[in-house]
């Protein structure tokens, strides 16, 4: 297995990710546009790209290829990323794959529509909790695992 690419913002499973990569000895990417803490682990490079619009998700997109995984709630990225080969995880746990991403990228642009067209219609998602942090570790378990097979 290559290397596990997190997309960094506002992501809540940095330390998880980190413990599992760890047991697998695999190098993995903390990328973004600053304001995070350096992690000091040996097998953590962070990466702090310039500000601006998806600059982190390209950087992200650019690398990632079969044999890695990619850590990310952002649905371009992850269309992206699964169309080069990359296993892409939710931070819920939840799997972005070839068979569901174009679902999902359609409905967030029909979101971002509804969204658009009824000012009172905002809000965001359920909040982060420990079912959603089980669910992922299990995932990225089973996926480090996969990928070291495809290798």
């Amino acid at each position: 297995m290559a290397a596990i690419y997190i997309d960094a913002d506002a992501c809540p499973v940095k330390e998880e990710t980190i413990r599992v990569a760890e047991r697998h000895n695999i190098k993995v990417f903390i990328v973004s546009n600053g304001g995070l803490r350096p992690n000091p682990h040996p097998l953590v490079e962070n990466i702090i790209v310039p500000d601006g619009p998806d600059i982190a998700d390209m950087w992200i997109a650019d690398r990632a290829t079969k044999g890695d995984l990619v850590i990310t709630g952002d649905i371009p990225l992850a269309a992206k990323t699964v169309a080069a080969g990359a296993r892409t995880i939710r931070h819920n746990g939840d799997m972005f794959t070839p068979s569901n991403i174009g679902n999902q990228l359609a409905t967030r642009d029909l979101m971002a529509d509804l969204r658009g067209a009824d000012p009172f219609l905002q809000g965001s998602g359920k909040p982060f909790s420990k079912t959603d942090r089980s669910n992922f570790l299990n995932s990225l378990e089973r996926e480090v695992r996969a990928a070291k097979k495809e290798i």
